[in-house]
């Protein structure tokens, strides 16, 4: 039956009518009742995040650690991955001048990188040498050794302690790296004698903890301290400038004073004081009183004795009552002596410059001695003062110029000390890259 041109336009009509209301109705109620949102945009296809180790993308890799055993060596290791003799021996040249193999450690990690197919060959392999540093061997189109180091996270912390028995046990107690206090013992080692703390003596500490793989690894920047020491305050503030294109930092008081003065507190690490400066003391050996123009610093037989500031040593002698004796003349005027020693450091000598802190000699008991220890003795203009008393050698004032720079840095440690915060003005906010402390390379990755 023949349709007419009419009949065709009409049923057209009819579907187009039908489609409407069909559409119609699942924009209004969606598909089997549900509303459907055709406002709503199409959620983008989530496409997953590739996954490294190392620096290496592991998606398409088998990756297996282990541990290097006894005895085990480089070329062992790769042989149980199948890596032939030739390929191992280029390899071994190409370490040549990049990494030593010898130094393979017993208990360090190593991670191998195979092909995830039947095959399964060695394509990376990766030795951590340290807690910082590792190796990556790449054994793909052309073979390759490369040494790089692990990113070290910072974290700033704040911590204190109150002294019972020692600056270390106080730190370690609280919570903190005994670094912690070997570092604060340096930043007061020119104001605060660590050998004669007291129980009760506290600090309060802002300082960097170091992190390599969520793992605390060190301590890295004291960057500000109070030490209550005897019912004083002590301050350290760091404050990190730049003068004549050079990138400079040190520490200073709440005054803007240098911590670093021209003098160390002591030149030993002593046991105790036996004996102080007196100009009428019952000498311990001879029984009759005389005066006594040093401080006896009680200590073992060849405890290291430092110079207390730079100088040139202008006597070296032994003499019945002193035995061993060391003298050194230092700027304005002052003179140190030090006392029965039992050896002299190798090249101390008359005539010999020293440095602040510069190993000179060891403790003994030589002359009119009871026992081993150092009599210490200051001269300034030829008058014999006592070195625990000295107060015209501390450190100098911060330059004018590096005063609002450093003002800053104070009102921000201070604050932050206290617990409160301290929002320094925009345009004179900077961020210092930090450099990764050397120790890392001498740590053995347990």
């Amino acid at each position: 039956m023949k349709i007419s041109r009419r009949d065709k336009i009409s049923v057209a009509i009819i579907i187009l009518s039908l489609a409407t209301i069909v559409f119609t109705l699942l924009y209004r109620y969606g598909i089997f009742g549900i509303e459907v949102d055709f406002n709503k945009p199409v959620k983008e296809l989530e496409v997953a995040e590739p996954e490294y180790l190392y620096g290496i993308r592991i998606d398409s890799l088998n990756v297996t650690t282990e541990t290097v055993a006894s005895g085990q060596t480089f070329s062992g290791i790769l042989d149980g991955y199948g890596v032939g003799g030739r390929v191992i021996d280029e390899l071994i040249r190409k370490c040549n001048g990049v990494f030593d193999l010898r130094q393979l450690r017993e208990g360090n990690k190593y991670t191998a990188f195979t092909a995830m197919d039947d095959t399964q060959t060695l394509e990376y392999l990766v030795y951590e040498s340290s807690l910082s540093d590792f190796v990556t061997f790449c054994f793909k189109d052309t073979l390759a050794v490369n040494v790089q180091k692990k990113e070290i996270e910072t974290r700033r912390r704040m911590a204190s302690a109150t002294i019972e028995s020692s600056l270390w046990n106080a730190a370690v107690a609280a919570g903190m790296n005994g670094t912690v206090a070997m570092n604060l013992a340096d930043v007061y080692q020119w104001s605060i004698d660590f050998y004669a703390i007291q129980s009760g003596d506290s600090f309060k500490v802002i300082y960097d903890e170091l992190f390599i793989d969520g793992k605390s690894v060190g301590v890295g920047t004291i960057w500000g301290a109070v030490f209550n020491h005897g019912g004083k305050d002590y301050y350290a503030i760091r404050h990190q400038y730049t003068e004549n294109g050079v990138v400079q930092h040190g520490y200073w008081d709440e005054t803007g004073r240098s911590l670093k003065s021209a003098f160390l507190k002591a030149p030993l690490k002593y046991t105790r004081i036996s004996s102080k400066f007196s100009n009428s003391r019952l000498h311990p050996v001879l029984r009759i009183r005389r005066p006594h123009h040093g401080v006896d610093y009680a200590a073992p037989t060849g405890t290291p004795v430092h110079a207390i500031a730079n100088g040139v040593v202008t006597h070296k002698y032994f003499e019945r009552g002193g035995g061993n004796v060391l003298k050194i003349k230092h700027s304005r005027g002052y003179v140190s002596g030090y006392l029965h020693l039992s050896r002299y450091a190798k090249g101390i000598n008359v005539g010999t410059q020293v440095k602040q802190g510069d190993l000179i000699a060891y403790v003994g008991s030589t002359g009119t001695s009871t026992g081993p220890h150092l009599d210490f003795r200051i001269w300034k203009n030829g008058t014999a003062i006592d070195p625990l008393k000295m107060t015209d050698v501390k450190g100098e004032d911060i330059s004018k110029a590096q005063r609002p720079g450093f003002e800053e840095t104070k009102r921000s440690i201070l604050a932050e000390l206290e617990g409160k915060e301290y929002t320094a003005p925009a345009s004179k906010v900077s961020a210092v890259k930090g450099v990764m402390p050397d120790i890392f390379r001498e740590v053995k990755n347990n």
